[in-house]
């Protein structure tokens, strides 16, 4: 019989708060980043990479804050060192809050991303940034309206100018003190497949933490076993 998953014990009073920035190439999210975390941040790479690990911190409203920039990928579908790192930080360090910064005058081709990762984790907020660039390309967003449709906070920043950043700290910190609580609207497939889908996630209770199970389905259904395998190798883990 699986082991019923367990989430390792840490001592929430000490531990501070984990969020990831996550997002296509070339969506100034490093630069988001950056503006962020200042002077204080230092870069590696991941563990058994070639990959950079960016990793900062900034301070609001009291707290200190770790922040992440993960590697920009297009997707998590795939098996790229740098789509494979961002998936697996998503799945088995569980950020308190995820920012998938988006470009402004690419909004279509760049939601995507954030539809997977609300597979994941519903704790979620849009960056719409180069807000500045699409309002000079007569793109105007009505952030209201698409904030109703996605169930998440969505904030307009122009990172090199360092305009919106301000409230950007703030949508997280609402969710980090359950001022607001996301809801994403997921993607719904055809009847068949999700009576497939809940059949096979009922059979993988206990053996993921719950908000996992659909994404792995998901994947398990997309022929992808290589995730499952890890979440049974870090279950197996003392």
């Amino acid at each position: 019989m699986p082991r019923p998953w367990r989430k390792q014990n840490t001592n929430q009073s000490l531990k501070r708060p984990l969020i990831a920035l996550a997002g296509n190439p070339n969506t100034g999210k490093s630069t988001i980043f950056n503006s962020l975390t200042g002077l204080r941040q230092h870069t590696g790479n991941w563990t058994g990479k070639t990959v950079v690990l960016a990793k900062g911190e900034y301070r609001y409203r009291g707290k200190t804050i770790t922040l992440i920039d993960l590697p920009g990928i297009y997707s998590l579908l795939t098996s790229s060192p740098e789509e494979e790192i961002a998936r697996d930080f998503l799945c088995f360090q569980q950020p308190e809050v995820t920012v998938v910064v988006v470009d402004s005058t690419c909004l279509e081709r760049n939601l995507a991303l954030f539809f997977q990762i609300s597979e994941i984790t519903p704790s979620l907020v849009i960056c719409l940034n180069f807000i500045d660039e699409a309002r000079r390309k007569g793109i105007m967003i009505n952030t209201s309206k698409l904030e109703q449709e996605l169930g998440v906070r969505v904030v307009t920043t122009a990172a090199r100018q360092g305009i919106g950043l301000q409230e950007l700290k703030e949508a997280v910190d609402e969710i980090l003190r359950g001022a607001f609580t996301p809801k994403p609207k997921k993607v719904n497939y055809s009847p068949e497949l999700e009576i497939t889908i809940r059949r096979l996630e009922a059979e993988l209770k206990n053996q993921a933490p719950p908000n996992l199970n659909r994404w792995l389905v998901l994947r398990l259904l997309d022929g992808d076993r290589k995730l499952f395998e890890k979440l049974k190798m870090k279950e197996r883990r003392p």
